[in-house]
């Protein structure tokens, strides 16, 4: 009878859950992107006061601020992370966020200051660094089930949901008025 609740406990659980574990390769993959993303977080601390500086937008201003908190959180929940695999937590330059970092100065650089333009394209440039999270930490969540890390796999998901919603937040600023502004600015230019 042991076996065959053994069996049925199996069954119940994603056939993936553990599948690699013990894959040195996968583990290594998945510790090196681990890297990446701390990396990424650890800039973004220091990218986003800059962001919200840059913006005009009293609303877009608050997100910007808050989101500085929360990924101060994700930072020390990614070292958690790195404690349960018994790693000390370690960055690896992430090229991604280079990219998108410079891209986010480029849009204040070309940008009037005080628009709702600029808003706008800062909106942009911080849903793509979004984007990007939620790719990495959906695939990183993912490996950690395949190589057993329940506890990693966990605290990578909370990750992804604050990553979600924050998504989320910035569409619907935009959508409130941010947008709408942008396209008056526009037609007063080309009135005059």
């Amino acid at each position: 009878m042991a076996t065959t609740s053994k069996s049925k406990s199996k069954q119940k659980a994603p056939r993936n859950i553990g599948a690699a574990e013990g894959d040195t390769l996968l583990q290594k993959l998945f510790l090196d992107s681990l890297k990446d993303i701390y990396y990424a977080e650890k800039h973004l601390v220091k990218m986003l006061p800059r962001l919200k500086k840059a913006a005009t937008n009293e609303a877009l201003q608050t997100a910007f601020d808050e989101h500085t908190a929360v990924t101060k959180e994700q930072v020390a929940r990614l070292e958690q992370v790195f404690e349960t695999l018994g790693e000390k937590p370690r960055a690896k330059k992430c090229e991604a966020i280079e990219g998108l970092a410079k891209e986010a100065e480029s849009i204040i650089e070309d940008t009037e200051e005080s628009t709702s333009t600029r808003d706008v394209g800062l909106i942009l440039a911080a849903q793509k660094v979004e984007h990007y999270e939620i790719a990495s930490y959906g695939g990183l969540r993912q490996l950690a089930q395949t190589l057993g890390y329940t506890e990693a796999a966990e605290l990578l998901q909370a990750t992804l949901d604050e990553e979600k919603e924050t998504d989320q937040l910035l569409t619907t600023i935009a959508e409130n008025d941010i947008n709408y502004q942008a396209a008056e600015e526009g037609g007063e230019e080309e009135e005059q």
